[in-house]
């Protein structure tokens, strides 16, 4: 066995990346790293689907890549999986970098892939230069432990086998074997950050420190271990201060010694950055605030904070009829039923509503919305109408809260706000002959 593939080899087992009677997605992109890594995955007895991506951002050379990386599927009888995409397009839909945007492009895709085959993890053939370069461009961007220590060999279903391997031994290896690779042109060019960083200034730094490469990949060694201890403190952390999607900003920014730090770690896997942080922190008490990343938002209510995803966050203004003579399932689940007045024994549960069955006489037409600015609602036990946002506000709810609330309209009218509080029109009286009970599931 070559000492390239021993070490990949003893890399899988030292750090529990990969179970050999698994399959394993394989990034190929065609260039040496990944060429590498999949024909020793595949040496090494693994059951390897390799995955290509093809942005389509450098013309035919893009092409190029796709073709070659089919010929080497077909050569060594493996499955590949080949997805095309518009980066220009996703990139302006959500306003991010086209490098941000091939990233989650690809990645996102990877995990599709890996759940159709079943897989057990996705292999990259992330390397020692690319940590080392990692770690200074973290640098330079003001990163704390959790950049600096650059990337994990197991990262969720991503692994990097090859993570303490140079690039010079990884090319090395391919020429021995007399194996090819493509070029991506774009390598070559220092307009990108890490480009510069691999053309002109790590090149620099080795011929004033020859040995800079080996004790800057041990540094981060030890600074991969130190982020272990780091991530477990923060998690211990966070159980403190976050319930599901809530976070108790004030709570934590009084106790926590280093509150933009832990605020940091919490948000930052939902793409918020570091200048959101501060802002955030500095709104807390407040209401009404709202911060977004690429697909997430915060809506700062008071004392806590609470996150959710773009898509349930945004309110819909779909409206959707239905017969409340029956239980409904769509959008929301609703229970109905009919009982006698005799049988009567209201609960105080607001996720309950009861009516009078006349509600149903005369055709109506029951519609299920979000509610809307400038909604009113007659309540129950009270006179005259109230507006639904102070409502809301007397409830104390979040904005994310408000904005996944249902109401339920009869011919225009609001008789019910869903889970908070029923109207007074149609109420169960002493003359009332039968009951609707509507329930929420």
């Amino acid at each position: 066995m070559h000492l390239l593939e021993r070490k990949i080899s003893q890399n899988i087992q030292q750090h529990q990346l990969l179970d050999i009677e698994k399959p394993v997605i394989v990034a190929l992109s065609g260039g040496a790293d990944s060429v590498a890594l999949l024909y020793i995955l595949n040496l090494l007895g693994y059951n390897c689907i390799a995955a290509h991506c093809n942005f389509h951002l450098r013309g035919e050379e893009s092409n190029r890549d796709e073709k070659y990386v089919n010929n080497i599927i077909n050569q060594l009888g493996i499955e590949g999986e080949f997805t095309h995409f518009n980066v220009d397009e996703y990139a302006q839909e959500y306003h991010i970098s086209t490098e941000m945007a091939c990233r989650e492009l690809r990645y996102e895709w990877f995990e599709k892939i890996r759940q159709k085959h079943n897989a057990q993890a996705i292999a990259v053939a992330h390397h020692r230069d690319d940590d080392i370069e990692t770690m200074f461009l973290n640098l330079m961007r003001g990163s704390g432990i959790m950049g600096t220590a650059a990337m994990k060999w197991k990262n969720g279903n991503i692994v990097r086998p090859m993570l303490d391997i140079s690039r010079n031994d990884i090319e090395t290896y391919l020429s021995a074997q007399e194996i090819e690779y493509v070029v991506d042109s774009t390598n070559l060019e220092n307009d990108f950050k890490r480009n510069k960083l691999r053309n002109k200034v790590i090149p620099a730094i080795l011929q004033a420190f020859p040995d800079a490469d080996s004790m800057l990949a041990k540094s981060l060694g030890y600074l991969k271990e130190n982020r272990e201890i780091y991530q477990y403190a923060i998690a211990q952390a966070q159980k403190q201060y976050q319930i599901g999607n809530t976070i108790l900003l004030s709570k934590l920014i009084t106790e926590y010694p280093a509150p933009k730090t832990l605020l940091h770690e919490i948000l930052a896997p939902y793409g918020f950055n570091t200048h959101q942080v501060e802002d955030i922190i500095n709104c807390a008490g407040g209401s009404g605030h709202i911060f977004y990343s690429s697909k997430f938002v915060i809506a700062i209510n008071r004392e806590t904070i609470e996150l959710s995803e773009i898509k349930s966050f945004n309110r819909s203004n779909n409206e959707y009829e239905i017969d409340l003579s029956q239980s409904v399932v769509n959008p929301i689940n609703l229970d109905v039923s009919f009982i006698n007045p005799n049988e009567f024994a209201p609960t105080k549960s607001t996720n309950i509503a009861y009516f009078d069955a006349k509600i149903l006489e005369g055709n109506p037409r029951f519609i299920l919305r979000h509610w809307r600015e400038g909604d009113h609602m007659a309540p129950f036990g009270l006179n005259g109408s109230k507006k639904l946002s102070d409502i809301f506000s007397n409830a104390k709810l979040s904005l994310i809260e408000k904005n996944n609330i249902w109401i339920l309209e009869k011919d225009g009218v609001i008789i019910w706000i869903i889970g908070l509080r029923a109207s007074r029109h149609f109420a169960v009286t002493q003359s009332t002959k039968k009951i609707l009970v509507i329930k929420t599931i």
